[in-house]
């Protein structure tokens, strides 16, 4: 009998499992229980995108001394795609883990961003993608746009965003996961105000009209007003990776990452993989921790596991990732080829 042809297309597992090594033993335990899986790491824009872009299409890796969130030096890795395209993940230059637990919400920079994308400039290189998720910053982006001279110089640049949070929203939304307090909340949230204004008069784009502009603390919208395209950044990976055209040549899809949600399902990988599967393929999602919203928003007829359901604490399910999330995947590619073999 053929075994049950299986895409398993996750993101990362955060603090755990990055989105190559999640589908790897999301693999070992389909396999394991006689399916044949094909393993396709995604991503939605946040940290880990590059490396699975560069997995999924080949390039080279760059490294390059930039300004760092709290101003100061660090060594971010960028690349360049095989088809010319340079990949800037936010995270790597402006980072909340750059800050190691110190951050100031108030004063950290973009201004890394802006470098990098001036070094890719200056190496020739004519479109790049920003991925702006695990930022530490809530400047609107005003660093990035000094470091470049608020001028992109004919770089073609989209912006891969996982949410679509406004301009003016971003201090409200975020701050508080990047250290901020009540009171600086309000400041930064008069700051983006005066932003959009000044954006406004002085590039014409009005950036609290674009969804996602609120994203990396307005990162996304300060680059916008440059002219940089904002896209989902879940499209924009399922695209370079050839989500499509894997799922069209199998039965059944399994996805998962740390934490599912009901943001899981508002741009990010798992509630995309399961709208682009569709209800006429099979489904499962595994997650580090499911919570009672995501398992709300879960379609009915899809398969989920929870890897703290299991370990039976959050801390557990982290530090034994890899060998819980390959039972999960057993367990369910059970329940996955039990129908079809009847």
């Amino acid at each position: 009998m053929t075994p049950l042809a299986v895409v398993c297309c996750p993101d990362k597992f955060r603090g755990s499992l990055t989105a190559t090594a999640a589908a790897a033993r999301m693999a070992a335990g389909l396999r394991a229980a006689g399916l044949d899986p094909l393993e396709l790491p995604l991503g939605d824009g946040g940290e880990g995108t590059l490396d699975v872009l560069l997995a999924a299409v080949g390039g080279t890796r760059r490294c390059t001394s930039v300004t760092g969130p709290l101003d100061e030096r660090v060594e971010a890795e960028w690349a360049v795609l095989a088809d010319g395209t340079a990949v800037i993940e936010a995270a790597r230059a402006s980072g909340l883990a750059l800050t190691a637990g110190r951050n100031d919400p108030v004063r950290a920079t973009t201004a890394g961003v802006g470098e990098l994308l001036q070094a890719a400039a200056d190496e020739g290189v004519s479109h790049a993608l920003v991925c702006v998720g695990g930022s530490a910053t809530t400047d609107g982006g005003l660093g990035a746009i000094k470091a470049l001279g608020w001028s992109l110089g004919g770089l073609r640049v989209d912006v891969a965003c996982d949410v679509a949070t406004r301009f003016s929203d971003a201090a409200a939304v975020f701050g508080p996961q990047k250290g901020a307090d009540p009171e600086q909340v309000d400041l930064l949230t008069r700051r983006l105000d005066r932003l959009t204004a000044a954006y406004r008069d002085r590039t014409g784009v009005d950036v609290s009209a674009l969804p996602g502009a609120g994203a990396a603390g307005g990162l996304a919208g300060g680059l916008a007003a440059l002219g940089a395209s904002l896209r989902p950044g879940f499209d924009l990976v399922a695209e370079a990776t050839g989500l499509a055209a894997a799922l069209a040549g199998r039965d059944a899809v399994v996805t998962g990452e740390g934490r599912v949600d009901g943001s899981s399902f508002e741009g990010k990988v798992v509630g995309g993989v399961l709208a682009l599967a569709g209800a006429g393929r099979r489904r499962a999602v595994i997650g580090g921790e499911i919570t009672a919203e995501g398992r709300r928003e879960l379609p009915p007829d899809v398969l989920a596991d929870s890897l703290v359901d299991h370990a039976g604490s959050e801390a557990e399910a982290i530090g034994r990732a890899a060998e819980l999330l390959e039972e999960a995947a057993l367990r369910l590619g059970r329940q996955l080829a039990g129908p079809a073999a009847e």
